[in-house]
């Protein structure tokens, strides 16, 4: 499947996401918002923000590759956080997380803070698009 990063000149560059990814062909995969919890239905650490973000990559991970993709095949992700300003005050430590799972490939992304999240022990929330060929 053919990815094409959209990112007009006209518009500010982007840094750490894409304004916008082209495909051509595939299968397209929406992914329920996930947090940090874990098989059992549990958030472990619901005071650890660093913690939160990467389970629910590595949720988004299992669901891509249960699914015969890869994190490279994530085309969009929306990130909720219940405090903007801590996700600011960790953005390095959050990027270096990113960067674990989907090195330098950045899908079109947008952060929403959100009063609260469905489960009350979530700091974090990523809803995410897959295109799988």
């Amino acid at each position: 499947m053919k990815k094409t990063v959209i990112n007009p000149s006209a518009l500010a560059k982007p840094v750490g996401y894409a304004n916008g990814v082209l495909t051509q062909g595939g299968k397209i995969l929406f992914l329920a918002g996930q947090t940090g919890m874990d098989a059992t239905g549990k958030i472990e650490n619901p005071f650890d923000l660093i913690e939160q973000f990467q389970k629910a990559l590595e949720n988004i991970k299992t669901i891509v590759n249960e699914a015969g993709g890869e994190l490279t095949d994530v085309v969009r992700m929306t990130i909720f956080v219940t405090d903007k300003r801590a996700y600011h005050a960790q953005r390095e430590r959050i990027g270096q997380v990113y960067r674990a799972y989907f090195g330098k490939y950045f899908p079109a992304m947008t952060l929403v803070e959100a009063k609260s999240l469905y489960d009350a022990n979530a700091l974090i929330e990523i809803e995410a698009t897959a295109v799988i060929e």
